[in-house]
């Protein structure tokens, strides 16, 4: 009974951190706006949906969308979209895009770890650099392959650790470590942990490296914009002093130095990404 008592106090504990994770999470993802960053992604969305073959008329359901490059995408196919992401000022700004573009999507708050959709409600599920940067990885995973149709397809747009970005949050991490609870993120950026994790719901993963490439007037503007704008660097800055300020700053900068292929003062920034493509058994 000790041994049994012992693991459910051991999963308590697990829940009661990753509760509080998920918390400081939407709290960084509301901070900012990631709305600024995130529009320039948009070629990302529309790569994916092409990746996943998408027809008109499929429903198509975007987790953690932010502010709805792969729902704007899916709906200019004339896709039925339904786009969510569990900071509202995210999808209001989703919401104004779609207006803009006179597009049909339905915009709806939900977590991805809990989405409150019926199983096999979707023919399509897509996430770009969304799903990966949930608290619980292996239930929002379940969550994808349970609103999927048997026969549909999951497509993912996730950093890769190697990457550019992937380097950032390291760069990011040895100033400002994360909580205990928090996995890495760019994990749904490898092959071995899809296979791992969606391997047995799958009927084929394939997965594809592909190349965004970030372009600022200049390292310092790259700088500017992503810790003014984009949650998870304002809010490390926030948590460091002045001198921990200045060292992330140098840091950040040299990392954009090993990557920045542009020799005119410019930002020109390679960042590998995986497109992923699952089809569920």
């Amino acid at each position: 009974m000790a041994a049994v008592s012992s693991i459910v106090e051991g999963r308590d504990d697990r829940e009661s951190e990753l509760a509080v994770l998920k918390s400081r999470q939407q709290a960084t993802w509301s901070s900012g706006d990631y709305s600024v960053v995130g529009t320039t992604l948009q070629i990302v969305g529309e790569t994916l949906c092409e990746a996943v073959d998408l027809r008109s008329g499929e429903r198509v359901l975007d987790v953690a969308a932010g502010n709805g490059n792969a729902s704007l995408a899916a709906a200019r196919r004339f896709a039925e979209v339904t786009s969510t992401d569990y900071v509202s000022a995210l999808l209001e700004r989703g919401k104004a895009r779609a207006a803009a573009d006179a597009l049909d999507v339905r915009f709806e708050v939900a977590d991805v770890e809990e989405l409150g959709f019926p199983d096999a409600s979707f023919d399509v599920v897509l996430s770009t650099f969304g799903v990966m940067f949930c608290a619980d990885h292996e239930r929002a995973a379940r969550e994808l392959v349970r609103v999927v149709r048997p026969g549909g397809r999951i497509g993912m747009a996730n950093w890769t650790p190697d990457g550019f970005i992937g380097h950032l949050f390291r760069t990011i991490g040895r100033l400002v470590p994360p909580p205990p609870a928090a996995k890495p993120p760019a994990r749904w950026g490898t092959r071995e942990w899809l296979e791992q994790t969606f391997g047995p719901s799958a009927s084929a993963i394939e997965t594809t490296p592909r190349i965004y490439t970030f372009r600022y007037r200049s390292p310092e503007h790259f700088l500017d914009v992503f810790r003014t704008w984009y949650g998870p660097l304002l809010k490390a800055f926030a948590a460091l002093d002045a001198n921990g300020q200045e060292d992330l700053s140098r840091d950040i900068l040299a990392l954009i130095a090993k990557f920045n292929r542009a020799e005119d003062g410019t930002a020109v920034i390679p960042s590998e990404y995986l497109e992923i493509v699952i089809r569920r058994s």
